[in-house]
Formats: structure tokens, sequence, C-alpha cells
């Protein structure tokens, strides 16, 4: 089975690429996606959290509390990087324990959509493309998605930058066009990438 990673920072269109993988009918295991499973009502993350962050960090339905949490970690690197240690843990605990399963089913190609490229995670992957996207467009982006322009740039920041991105990766994919470019580029790795390797999709 070829585990492919898709990889970037906040706002550079990483989901997008996912969701164009998706839409051809590859398995996209999302780590955001994952990650709202284990922080949500039993979920395995949770009693982690609470230990770190306090009762607060967890509602009276018993899920993690994203706004308590969130006012915390965007404003302190120390506490970002803790929740993000205790998450990861049990979302590619969820993802490897997933990739097994399909091995088994004989699925030919799984897409891992993850945020932060771990060792866990790279080390699962054959291949990882990384996408990549100039800071202002990134900034356009989140504010249109609700977040005021110096929140979106204070996440940048705290991310990895792009050429650190590229470092861990195969390919590169410049999200910094339009859809099209975009499609374009995708299409051509997808020849050459997973049409080589028997993946039709």
């Amino acid at each position: 089975m070829f585990v492919l990673g898709v990889t970037g920072g906040i706002g550079s269109g990483k989901s997008t690429v996912s969701s164009i993988l998706r839409d051809r009918g590859l398995l996209v295991l999302d780590a955001d996606e994952i990650s709202r499973i284990v922080t949500d009502i039993g979920g395995s993350a949770v009693p982690a959290v609470m230990e770190a962050f306090g009762p607060r960090s967890v509602d009276s339905s018993g899920k993690m509390n994203r706004k308590y949490i969130s006012n915390i970690v965007f404003k302190d690197k120390m506490k970002l990087d803790l929740l993000s240690s205790i998450v990861h843990k049990h979302v590619l605990d969820y993802i490897e324990q997933t990739v097994e399963r399909e091995r088994a089913k004989g699925t030919k190609c799984v897409v891992l959509d993850v945020p932060i490229p771990v060792n866990r995670f790279i080390n699962l992957c054959n291949q990882i493309w990384v996408v990549t996207c100039e800071e202002e467009t990134r900034i356009k982006r989140l504010v249109s998605r609700g977040l005021d322009k110096d929140d979106a740039k204070r996440r940048i920041l705290m991310q990895m930058s792009d050429d650190e991105y590229v470092s861990l990766g195969n390919y590169e994919i410049n999200n910094s066009g339009d859809l099209n470019d975009l499609n374009n580029r995708i299409e051509e790795l997808i020849t050459t990438q997973l049409h080589e390797r028997g993946i039709r999709i």
C-alpha cells in the first residue's frame, strides 16, 4: 500500500489538495477531523488534556473546551507545543490503526492530511507532498474564515516556515495561484507519482 502524506501550514490550501484527492476516490485521513474525534466526548485525548490544562479545559459535556484552550495556547508557544504533543499522539495512534486496517484490506493508496509533520507521520509515509503559499494570500484566507489579521499572522508565525516544511517533503505544491493552477499541479503529480505506481484515480 502506498501512503501519501499531504502537509503544509495554516491557510496554505492543504485541505483543498486533500479534498481534490478525496474527490478522485482516495481515502483521506484528515488529522484535523481526527483531532476533533479524540477530543470529543469520550475521546481518548480528553483525560490527558484535562491533566495538563486543568478542569476548565473540558466542558460540562465532557469534550475539550476549544475556546478556552485556544485562548491559552495561541499566546504561549510552550503551551501550544504541549497541547500538540498530547493531541498528536492520539491522532497518530488512530491513523496508524486505520492504515493497518486498510493495508489488510488490500487498499492501494491512503492519503494522510497532517498539518504538522512529526516523525511518526513522516515514518508512515512513502511520499510527502508539501503545500506552500505566499503569506499575504494565507492571511486573506484566514481572515475570510473569521480570524482577525493579527491573529492570522500570529498563527502563521507559530508554525514552521514553508522552507522547513519543504525540507521534509518530496514534492512542493505552490498554491499561491488560482484553483485551476492547483488542479494542474496535482494532476501532474497524480500522473507521475500515482499512475506510475499502478494507482488509477
